[in-house]
C-alpha cells in the first residue's frame, strides 16, 4: 500500500502579525527573480505598496492577507482603496512555488474580494502582466475583465501591463443567478 503524504495545514489569515509585511516584500524579490529574472525594481515597487499601506491604512477599507502552509507563510494579497470613490485596488498577489497547487491564490483572492464587498466597494481593479499566467486564471475565475493592455519596459524586461477590473454588482448578480 502506497504511502499517503500527510495533509498540510492551510489557513488564510489577516497579516498583522510582526514580519508579515516584510516578508511580502521579501518573498516577491526573491520568487519574481527565481522565476522571471525581475530586478530589485521590483522589489522596490512591492516595498512601496507595502510600506504605503502599513503607515496609512485604513482598516475599515484596507486590508492584508497571508495564507500559511504548515505555519509557514506561504502566499499574500492587499486590498487597498483606489483613486475613486467605490473602487479598490487588489495587490501583490503572490503564492510561494512550492504553495502552489493548494488552492491559495484563489482563497487569498475570495478574501479579499468578500472584504471588498464588506466594505462597499463597488469596483475592484488591478493591475498585472501577461506573464503571470497562472495569476490572470485565478482573476478571470473570480470574473475580472481585461480592460486594456500596453507595452512597457520595467524590472529588467519587456513586459505586457495589464488592467483588470471586477464589478463587484454584476458580479454578485451572477452568483445569485446560478
Amino acid at each position: 500500500m502506497p504511502k499517503r503524504e500527510p495533509q498540510r495545514r492551510v489557513i488564510v489569515r489577516r497579516a498583522d502579525r510582526p514580519g508579515d509585511l516584510g516578508w511580502a516584500v521579501m518573498a516577491h524579490g526573491e520568487v519574481y527573480d527565481q522565476q522571471f529574472g525581475w530586478n530589485a525594481d521590483f522589489e522596490a515597487l512591492v516595498a512601496k505598496i507595502v510600506a504605503e499601506y502599513g503607515t496609512e491604512h485604513d482598516p475599515a477599507t484596507e486590508a492584508a492577507w497571508i495564507a500559511e502552509v504548515d505555519g509557514e507563510r506561504a502566499g499574500c494579497v492587499f486590498l487597498v482603496s483606489g483613486a475613486r470613490p467605490g473602487v479598490a485596488k487588489l495587490r501583490i498577489l503572490l503564492v510561494t512555488p512550492a504553495a502552489r497547487g493548494l488552492g491559495l491564490g484563489t482563497r487569498l483572492v475570495g478574501e479579499c474580494l468578500a472584504f471588498a464587498r464588506e466594505a462597499g466597494y463597488r469596483q475592484v481593479t488591478l493591475w498585472t502582466n501577461d506573464v503571470l499566467v497562472s495569476a490572470r486564471k485565478i482573476y478571470e475565475h473570480f470574473g475580472f475583465t481585461l480592460t486594456d493592455q500596453e507595452p512597457h519596459h520595467s524590472f529588467g524586461h519587456d513586459l505586457v501591463g495589464q488592467n483588470w477590473n471586477l464589478n463587484l454588482r454584476q458580479a454578485d448578480d451572477c452568483r445569485t443567478e446560478n
